[in-house]
């Protein structure tokens, strides 16, 4: 039988890692402040608190609604979201007049966990999410290009990624990315076998056949249009990227990522070639000292980190408000100037271990769906990081993606969030116990067998005679085993220690051949001889152990 593991609830686990993590963001804003004014922020009792509410409430939710989920992923959570907050506060003590954007985000964060909360309400079984996966496919393509809808979509910083409803804006690509993950998973569990068939093979790689290639022709075509028209390399990046991982996934086959690949490149290439936004981009990431005016924002990203070194200048030490736009694109580069490349490596650790649990809810998980989901959703934010991680440390051209928990934006914090609650859903069903069916099967694995008889033959009996050569005897039933008798001559009666031995025949043995004896019990002292009988005879004969007659 298959062994089943059973998960612990560790909520416990949970609360004590969130309570540290509270710990560690609170003490990075108490430093923040000491650091600038030798004294610690005003009301910094009321932020504390309403910081602390906010993580134990969504914690009980999580205690009420998904016992079984994961308990790791909502501490590091809240950790990245609390250290993003002492961040921005930071970052708000260097202007003039001070500004208070930490308060705000602070807002959008008890916003987003309530959208967490809600989410863990509303969504009991993600396995609804499987029924309409192209209707989810459009949805997600609509939400998408809605930045480029008349009256509501604009442009900002060179990016038309941002949709505006009255003094409210919203980045949308936060949200169909969710979505689209969805949307991959249903479909490429319908798909994947099909998907999963060789075609051509080149250069010891089976590509997939022409007739299966319009899926991932699709994904380009869409990639590049965001590319082009919405002048964002890092939202086409991730999308594609997000379909082709999943692809790799659901078919285990390498042609489609290297297929992939090639196609981003190609893609690519000639944004790069025929438009200018992204011929920017590209001289900003090989050479942003070639122009000063132009690449302002990646040069001072680059002094910052560089004057940071090592272990950082300190919490409120450094000068991370000269790098344009430092709460949103560029708070990577501020925190690697004030932690240093330890502290900013610390980070890009705890990203890699919430992604790390996401893949490892994708091995454990019990169906097909649920496998691809969680798969999905890891890929999605470890590209969104690396992307924006590659951007400001000239690893990749820079893009306009924010970085998760930590940027400062209400629209990315909800989606996130969202995000975060329908992985734990995920991590639920996985590690719950099996429900035990009304009637469980019983296993034949400790049940004696039982000997069935087998019939007389019609040819009449054939005598059989003693190994001594004595008067001959008929058999009477054949549904009996022999009786082994000792070498030594002697007949005795068997006991309850010294039980029969049953006689198989050989199968292929001739006529004369003796049978083979195998004993049923614990056999005794003395070898036991088989009785020769005659194979054309019923088996097995029946030994009626007369005495005088066997020697």
């Amino acid at each position: 039988m298959s062994e089943v593991v059973a998960f612990r609830k560790r909520r416990g686990v949970e609360l004590t890692m969130l309570i540290l993590a509270m710990g560690l963001a609170v003490g990075a804003y108490v430093l923040v402040s000491l650091n600038l004014t030798a004294k610690l922020p005003a009301n910094w009792l009321w932020g504390v608190a309403i910081y602390a509410v906010i993580g134990l409430a969504a914690h009980v939710v999580i205690r009420w609604r998904i016992p079984y989920a994961d308990p790791l992923l909502f501490p590091l959570i809240y950790l990245l979201n609390g250290l993003g907050l002492a961040m921005i506060y930071r970052l708000d003590q260097g202007t003039n007049p001070v500004m208070h954007s930490a308060e705000l985000q602070l807002t959008w964060t008890a916003i987003s966990v309530a959208v967490f909360a809600l989410v863990l309400f509303v969504l009991r079984d993600h396995a609804v999410l499987r029924r309409f996966p192209y209707l989810m496919f459009l949805a997600g393509m609509f939400i998408l290009m809605m930045p480029l809808l008349p009256f509501i979509g604009f442009e900002n910083h060179g990016a038309q990624i941002w949709i505006k409803i009255g003094s409210y804006s919203f980045q949308p690509a936060e949200l169909a990315k969710i979505v689209l993950s969805v949307a991959f998973a249903s479909y490429l569990v319908d798909k994947k076998d099909v998907l999963a068939l060789a075609g051509l093979r080149v250069a010891g790689i089976d590509l997939p056949r022409a007739r299966d290639l319009g899926p991932i022709t699709i994904m380009w075509l869409a990639s590049l249009a965001v590319l082009v028209y919405q002048k964002d390399l890092g939202t086409s990046l991730l999308f594609f990227g997000l379909f082709v991982m999943m692809l790799y996934v659901a078919t285990e086959r390498p042609s489609w990522p290297i297929l992939g690949t090639v196609l981003f490149l190609a893609g690519a290439f000639l944004g790069w070639r025929y438009y200018s936004h992204v011929q920017t981009r590209v001289s900003a990431w090989l050479d942003p000292f070639s122009n000063w005016d132009q690449n302002y924002q990646v040069i001072q990203g680059q002094f910052g980190m560089a004057w940071g070194g090592l272990f950082g200048t300190g919490w409120g030490l450094g000068r991370p408000n000269l790098t344009p736009l430092a709460k949103n694109d560029f708070i990577a580069a501020a925190l690697g100037e004030e932690l240093g490349v330890a502290g900013l490596m610390a980070l890009i650790v705890l990203y890699a271990v919430i992604v790390m649990r996401g893949l490892r809810t994708a091995l454990t998980a019990r169906d097909p769906f649920s496998k691809l989901l969680a798969a999905g959703l890891s890929f999605v934010f470890a590209l969104q990081v690396f992307a924006i991680l590659g951007g400001v440390t000239r690893l990749l051209p820079l893009t306009g993606l924010t970085t998760p928990f930590i940027s400062q934006g209400g629209s990315s914090l909800v989606a996130n969030y969202a995000m975060l609650a329908l992985l734990m859903v995920v991590t639920h069903h996985a590690r719950r116990p099996l429900t035990p069916t009304a009637e469980p099967l019983q296993s034949l694995a400790h049940e004696t067998t039982q000997v069935i008889a087998v019939p007389s033959r019609t040819s009449p009996p054939v005598e059989s005679r003693s190994p001594s050569g004595d008067t001959p005897h008929t058999p009477s039933r054949a549904d009996e085993p022999t009786q082994a008798i000792p070498s030594g001559g002697t007949p005795h009666t068997p006991s309850s220690a010294d039980e029969l031995t049953q006689a198989i025949p050989s199968g292929a043995a001739a006529d004369g051949e003796p049978t083979q004896a195998v004993p049923l019990g614990s056999a005794p002292d003395e070898p036991t001889q088989a009785i020769q009988s005659n194979p054309r005879a019923p088996w097995p004969p029946e030994n009626t152990n007369r005495p005088g007659r066997l020697s």
